[in-house]
This record gives C-alpha cells, sequence and structure tokens, in this order.
C-alpha cells in the first residue's frame, strides 16, 4: 500500500493523533526526568567535543525535538552523545583550537555534512548496510573511545599549570611521575566526590537524577573550601540560553577538511541510533522503521547546524531512561528538551558556579560506563574472530586515530563477513535404505550406499562469484573421489540466492560432465531461485530436462540416462525405481 504524501512530510501526524490525556502526562513525566539527567550530560558532552558549555545545551535542544518529530521510535532520545564528541574532538582539534571561533564553526560545518550524509543514506535506503557491521566494531570504539576520554581529563585533574598528556606520555615512566608530582588535591577531590556521588545514587537510587545530584554535590564542596583559591577553574558564563541561527561555513576547503570524518560521524549515529531504537522496540513491541530513523538523524543533524548544535544522535542512558520512565511517545523526548531550556534560562547566571573539576568527574564515570567488561569477556571467550575485530578496533583508536579506526573495523567485520559467506558446504546424500521411504541421509552414515554412477549433493552456501573459488575445489575433489559417478544432482537450498558468475559455474560444470558422458540435474524448489535460473539463460544451457522441483521428479529421468549395462551389474538397487532397470543376466 502506498504511504500518502503528507504521512511522508509529517510522519508525526500518526503518533500525535493517537495520543490522550493519560498519554501526554505520562510523557509530562518521563520529560521531567529526561531533563534532569539531560543538563549534566550536555555540559560534560560539550566539554568531551572542546565545545564551551552552550553549545552542547543547544544540541540537547535543537536535536532532539527534530529527532522525535521525524524518527520512528517511540523512546529513543537524540542529542549530544560520548562516541560522537569524541570524534568531534579527534577530528576538530588537529586543525582548530578548542574552544575557539573558529572551532564552533568547524563543528558547525561538520554537523551539516553529517545531517545530509545520513539523509542520503536514509532515502537511498543503504541504512541496512549497517547490519552487517559487527557489533564488535562498536564495542571496540566505545572502549578504545572511553580509555581517551579518561586521559584527556588527566590534564583537568592537574591543574592549569599540566603539561599535554597523551598516550605515549603516560606509557613513559619519567612522565607519569610528572603527572602524578603536578596533581592538584582540590581539583582531584573535587572530581572524586562528584564521581563517588553519582556512582553511590545511581546504586542506590537507580531512578535519582544521579549525575545532577553529583554536579551539585561538587559544586557546593568548591564552594566550602572556596576551590577558585586553590587553581580550581569554573565553567564558562553562557551568554544565552537560546541557539542563534546562523548558516555554517560551506567554503570548499572545509567541505573537503571535514568529509572524512563527517562521513564517519554519520556511521557512528547511525548505528547508535538503529541498534538502541530496535532495543527498546523489543522491549515495547513497537515496529521500527530504519530508514525513517535514519532520515530523522539526518533531518536533525542538518537543522541543528543551522541553530548553533553539534552533532547528535540515539542516547541508550537518555532512551533507556525515557522508557523506564513510562514515555508512550516521541512528545516525551520534545519535552525533555523544552523543560532543559526553562531549566538553563531559570538557571543561566548558575552555571558558572560549576567548577570544571566536578564536570571531569562526570565525564570520568561516563567514560568508565562505556567499558562493557561483561560483553567484552563475551566476545573473547565465545569468538576469535570478533575478539579480533574488537581488539584490532580498540588497538587503531588508541594509537591511530578515531576515523581511520571506526573504517578499518568496519572494513575488517565485513571482510570476516564476506569470508564466512565464501565458506560454501556440498554435502553428499543417498538414499537410506533401511527407510521404507528411501529418505535421503548423508552418505557417511554406516550401512549408506552410493549410486555406482551417480552422486547427489546439496548446495549449502551462496552461489555468488565470491564463493567460486571454493566451490571449483569442493566440485573438484568430488569428481576426483568419485570417478564412476558421471551424473550429478545438485540440490540447491532455497535460502541462497544466485549471481550471474554462480549460474555460469554451474553451465560449465554441466558442460564437463556432458564430456565425461554424464549430466547436471538441478532440483531447484523455491520460485525465486527458478526466476534466477531463467534469468541468467541456466535453464537454456542445461536443457528442460535436467532442472526440476523435487527429487522424485530428478530420479527416474536420471535413471533413464545411466548405463544399463552397468545397472545390471549392480547389486545396490538404493533407488525405488530400480527394480524396473534390467537385472544382472547369470553367468
Amino acid at each position: 500500500m502506498r504511504i500518502p504524501l503528507f504521512l511522508t512530510l509529517l510522519p508525526f501526524i500518526p503518533w500525535m493523533r493517537r495520543t490522550n490525556r493519560s498519554m501526554i502526562a505520562a510523557d509530562v513525566f518521563a520529560g521531567l526526568t529526561g531533563a534532569a539527567v539531560l543538563l549534566p550530560q550536555a555540559i560534560a558532552f560539550s566539554e568531551i567535543a572542546g565545545l564551551p558549555p552552550q553549545y552542547g545545551i543547544y544540541s540537547a535542544f535543537v536535536i532532539p525535538i527534530v529527532a522525535a518529530l521525524y524518527g520512528s521510535s517511540w523512546h529513543l532520545v537524540s542529542g549530544p552523545t560520548t562516541a560522537i564528541s569524541i570524534v568531534i574532538f579527534a577530528t576538530l582539534s588537529t586543525a582548530y583550537t578548542p574552544g575557539s571561533s573558529d572551532y564552533v564553526a568547524a563543528a558547525f560545518t561538520i554537523t551539516l555534512l553529517v545531517g545530509v550524509f545520513q539523509l542520503a543514506l536514509g532515502f537511498a535506503r543503504l541504512g541496512q548496510l549497517m547490519n552487517f557491521v559487527s557489533h564488535s566494531v562498536l564495542l571496540g570504539f566505545t572502549s578504545g573511545a572511553a580509555i581517551l576520554i579518561i586521559i584527556s581529563q588527566i590534564k583537568v585533574l592537574i591543574g592549569p599549570s599540566a603539561p599535554d598528556v597523551t598516550l605515549e606520555s603516560i606509557w613513559l615512566a619519567h612522565d607519569f611521575r610528572t603527572v602524578v608530582s603536578r596533581i592538584n588535591p582540590y581539583i582531584v577531590g573535587i572530581a572524586g566526590l562528584t564521581l563517588a556521588t553519582a556512582a553511590l545514587v545511581k546504586y542506590l537510587a537507580p531512578k535519582w537524577p544521579n549525575y545532577l545530584i553529583g554536579m551539585i554535590i561538587g559544586s557546593v564542596a568548591a564552594w566550602l573550601v572556596d576551590a577558585g583559591e586553590h587553581g580550581v577553574t569554573f565553567v564558562e558564563p553562557i551568554a544565552s540560553a537560546l541557539p542563534n541561527f546562523q548558516l555554517p561555513n560551506l567554503s570548499m576547503s572545509a567541505v573537503q577538511s571535514l568529509s572524512q570524518g563527517a562521513f564517519a560521524i554519520s556511521l557512528i549515529g547511525i548505528l547508535e541510533a538503529v541498534s538502541i531504537s530496535r532495543a527498546l522496540a523489543a522491549r515495547s513491541g513497537q515496529r521500527i522503521d530504519s530508514k525513517q530513523e535514519i532520515i530523522g538523524q539526518g533531518l536533525s543533524n542538518l537543522v541543528g547546524s543551522m541553530f548553533s548544535s553539534y552533532a547528535g544522535s540515539g542516547s541508550f542512558t537518555r532512551s533507556g531512561l525515557n522508557y523506564e520512565a513510562g514515555a508512550k511517545t516521541p512528545l516525551s523526548a520534545i519535552l525533555s528538551s523544552i523543560f532543559l531550556l526553562v531549566i538553563v534560562y531559570s538557571m543561566i547566571s548558575f552555571v558558572s558556579y560549576l567548577p570544571v573539576a566536578a564536570i571531569a568527574g562526570l565525564i570520568i564515570l561516563i567514560a568508565f560506563r562505556l567499558l562493557d567488561f561483561g560483553q567484552i569477556r563475551h566476545i573473547v571467550a565465545t569468538s576469535i574472530a570478533e575478539a579480533l575485530i574488537l581488539g584490532f578496533t580498540v588497538v587503531a583508536v588508541l594509537v591511530v586515530n578515531l576515523e581511520l579506526a571506526i573504517f578499518g573495523g568496519i572494513i575488517l567485520s565485513l571482510g570476516i563477513f564476506l569470508r564466512r559467506t565464501m565458506q560454501v558446504d556440498v554435502p553428499i546424500w543417498a538414499p537410506n535404505q533401511n527407510n521404507h521411504h528411501r529418505s535421503f541421509v548423508s552418505s557417511e552414515r554406516p550401512g549408506v550406499q552410493e549410486c555406482p554412477q551417480a552422486v547427489f549433493a546439496r548446495m549449502q552456501g551462496p552461489l555468488y562469484f565470491g564463493a567460486m573459488e571454493g566451490l571449483k575445489d569442493i566440485f573438484r575433489r568430488i569428481e576426483e573421489t568419485r570417478p564412476g559417478q558421471k551424473h550429478l544432482v545438485l540440490g540447491i537450498d532455497g535460502s541462497i540466492g544466485m549471481d550471474f558468475s554462480g549460474a555460469e559455474f554451474l553451465a560449465e560444470e554441466a558442460q564437463r560432465r556432458q564430456v565425461r558422458g554424464g549430466g547436471l540435474y538441478l532440483i531447484v524448489k523455491y520460485p525465486r531461485l527458478r526466476e534466477q535460473v531463467v534469468r541468467y539463460g541456466l535453464s537454456r544451457e542445461l536443457g528442460s530436462g535436467h532442472i526440476f522441483r523435487r527429487k522424485s521428479e530428478a530420479i527416474p529421468r536420471l535413471i533413464s540416462q545411466l548405463d544399463p549395462n552397468i545397472c545390471a551389474g549392480c547389486k545396490a538397487r538404493i533407488f525405488l525405481e530400480c527394480p524396473t532397470c534390467p537385472p544382472r543376466k547369470s553367468l
């Protein structure tokens, strides 16, 4: 059924129509709960991204509203995230000074490019390609990013006089001693108190806004000890709670330099949003439209870039909290953003009292929670291939750079996936003579005999160009180990497809068998495969007498093509039709 045009342009109409008073009440409560968590996260994420705090707040206001209106999930809450924030910083910090006006302008440009890439992937229905990206890539990326985030906060804990702290400097023993010797106890104390408070609240009262409580406790402690006199810095004042409209810089040089990072961020955003929305849909029973979800993410970043926002995606923490708080529709995400704006507008003068050390404590806690040790142990214990992908991605994040780590991990996971699809199995089957119906079983079973003139095989795997080399080896092995069985009856599984290379391979095999005095017979049951057989000209190459729907049709035709002299001397008589063959003449 064709979707009406107004629903394509305004996908929020259906859920708005079904909203009632009780659902709105539930969404209001969920929105208030989400806003309390969103404020400290927005400030922390902007710090990770190397941006002034207001831009994290703007992103947490604009992006969730657009994504909720144009996405498909009822519970997904979008906005700034840890993973995207760290990639923003890694991409821009090499060419711009974090926090500078040029840096901020570049962040808006890369956000617009992210939106364009995601919209293109959504409209082209290429978002489904993300299904082939291993979960280990995303886990490896987030684990490596978490380590980098924690390292980046060491400089904050040491204080303004700290040297540049990198993975390399920490690795060197003498630099490590230098770092420890310069630690500011006031900064570490405030950060530690904030972190411990947030973690303890999360443990004792999971539904309470632990980040907000931790930030308040850290700020109060900083005020009590007069932290400003001891080297503790505070968050820069926010000039305005409302974002301004401004078109990003789209000069050719800016687009060229930022495109690679933007594409990496767009892939991360899609992976986060689609995987989170699907996970929540499995619990709520909702059907997710991945294409619409990707379009919603792309549109939110596109619009956000024009309203002082940097790139965002679905947040697992906020989305999970939204669902647990009882949200019924995307209205909860919209209300959460509106409530956030009200809170910030009413408390804008208090933001400058937030110590940067408290933000650092929250950032370290957020980063630590990204390290899913249970998942890592499970992958290492169960799959060598997935463990290699995980390890490669983590090392690439730490040693190379984030963009290349993402692309490298995706390429490696696709390579392993393709390698698995190339591993085709062609087991040999034969009728079970101990069974009244002579049902086919593996020829390796004790007591099972094969026809001396024909071999029955079953194709288990894809018939496409990548599997051809392996298939040729298997078919030659069958030919070498069964030289007298010149006829081959091949059943093709209905779950696999066929491309031109696969059809060409079967045509060549038929010619080889024909030259040897035998033939190739195909059993193709499923309509889709039969259409492919016709489309690639295979039915013309083999002839209608060599393609069947079931074994019961193929066996009589096969027996009619066998050498009657060999049949006359055969003692096996494995087919029900064999008694009709000429009996062996007595000497």
